[in-house]
């Protein structure tokens, strides 16, 4: 029995965990939905709960902690108060649902689904890649080659 120990390791130092809960959380507020393994659902699962609460009831030092704890990540912190707090304004917390995937192929891992309760319209930013243009690359003749 493991008492009074909070939080989740998740085999990994003190900054590796933090910047991997960061990327966790801006990969879902940009994506609206991502995989991963079941421990790290359920750590980024309560992280969010508590931006999203922060958020709601926004001050200056409340927007100051948020931007604090995504680790300066403008973009981040603009698509939370945009497009998710006001989606949530209603609700008072469970912002997140975790659905169970099957284990992983390589080692086993059991996967999750983390999304968001209510679904988010997403924004148009992807039609550009349709129009690529193809990168024209000149080489060029070195003398000695001749």
């Amino acid at each position: 029995m493991i008492k009074r120990v909070k939080g989740r390791k998740l085999s990994r130092g003190q900054g590796a965990r933090r910047a991997l809960v960061r990327a966790l959380i801006s990969a879902l507020v940009s994506e609206g939905k991502i995989i991963t393994t079941y421990a790290k659902a359920k750590v980024v699962s309560g992280y969010i709960d508590k931006l999203v609460n922060l958020a709601k009831r926004s001050s200056v030092g409340r927007n100051r902690r948020i931007y604090g704890l995504l680790g300066n990540d403008r973009k981040t912190l603009d698509g939370l108060k945009k497009t998710i707090v006001p989606l949530f304004s209603d609700r008072r917390g469970g912002y997140t649902r975790i659905v169970n995937l099957p284990s992983r192929r390589g080692d086993a891992a059991p996967m999750a689904r983390i999304e968001w309760v209510k679904e988010i319209a997403k924004s148009d930013e992807r039609e550009v890649k349709g129009k690529r243009q193809k990168k024209i690359t000149k080489v060029k003749k070195d003398k000695a080659l001749k």
